[in-house]
């Protein structure tokens, strides 16, 4: 199967700075495959040479086959694109922002109206067809975006964050119609800081630092070969972690709590509870958030 996303050794740097550095990663029709990382790692960076926004400085990077560089109008025609940042015509209504979307494809008005007819409805704003950009929600502009993505019917959906701010009912709505896109064949690429939404979505990710990928697969995998099944946490007072050093139990401390990573999370809460004087004990399955902190660390990045 050839990819739709192809990078090898992939460069970007700005001056002496190194924004994405010599990466290597692919992605195949069909898949959710996301970008993670904290502020500054190069997700973003990546994600603009993949639509064309910036050129690369070395390496390869092809959409379909084309070539980045060479071909960006036509790798330009294929995508679709979900921002970051709500970036909707204020002056324009919720059909007009679509309808004058269309144009920059080409596609006839009588298509382009009854194609943003259905798309109004698969995002759930039929109703709000002639409303003011202003009177619309958070999560309504979010929807808006996505429905103004998927105009020109793309092969390839790139989304920047695509619930960034959104309450959770909001949120779940966006997840559910992804999952539909992807259901339907769709290959969509994403970055998010919601570790949650990684795991929900992606079938493949990967987690970068420095400009760096420090690793790829699918999210269940990661956290299985990175981690294990489980974590127990407690709080880190000198008795716990005496005991915790007695017994042999290597721990991590993290603010007031101690973690242990341990595939029988039942067995080290019970001994916390019974030896060691815990009066708070956590046993909990390892999640993707968990590898996320492991990998790049507790610091915040600005």
């Amino acid at each position: 199967m050839e990819p739709v996303i192809a990078a090898v050794d992939l460069k970007k740097t700005y001056g002496s700075f190194t924004a994405v550095d010599s990466i290597e990663f692919s992605v195949f029709p069909g898949e959710v495959f996301g970008f993670l990382g904290p502020n500054g790692a190069g997700k973003t960076t990546t994600m603009k040479m993949i639509m064309c926004a910036s050129p690369k400085t070395s390496g390869s990077l092809t959409v379909f086959g084309r070539d980045v560089d060479r071909n960006p109008r036509e790798i330009k025609a294929m995508i679709g694109v979900v921002p970051q940042e709500t970036n909707l015509d204020t002056e324009f209504t919720t059909h007009d922002n679509l309808l004058v979307y269309s144009r920059y494809f080409g596609i006839p008005k009588k298509m382009a109206e009854e194609r943003i007819l259905e798309l109004l409805d698969f995002v759930q704003l039929a109703e709000k067809k002639d409303v003011n950009i202003e009177k619309l929600s958070g999560g309504m502009k979010r929807r808006l975006l996505l429905a103004r993505a998927l105009v020109n019917q793309p092969k390839l959906l790139i989304l920047d964050e695509p619930t960034i701010g959104l309450d959770p009912q909001a949120r779940h709505l966006i997840w559910e119609k992804l999952k539909l896109l992807s259901s339907q064949g769709n290959t969509i690429v994403l970055t998010t800081h919601y570790l949650e939404e990684a795991e929900r979505l992606c079938d493949r990710l990967v987690i970068m630092d420095n400009g760096k990928i420090l690793v790829e697969g699918k999210p269940a995998d990661l956290v299985r070969e990175n981690l294990g099944s489980g974590i127990v946490e407690a709080e880190s007072s000198p008795d716990v972690i005496a005991c915790l050093e007695g017994m042999g139990i290597v721990y991590e401390v993290t603010g007031d709590t101690v973690q242990v990573v341990t595939d029988n999370p039942r067995d080290v809460a019970a001994r916390l509870l019974s030896g060691c004087n815990a009066k708070r004990v956590l046993a909990r399955v390892s999640t993707l958030e968990d590898v996320f902190l492991k990998l790049t660390g507790r610091g915040l990045k600005e």
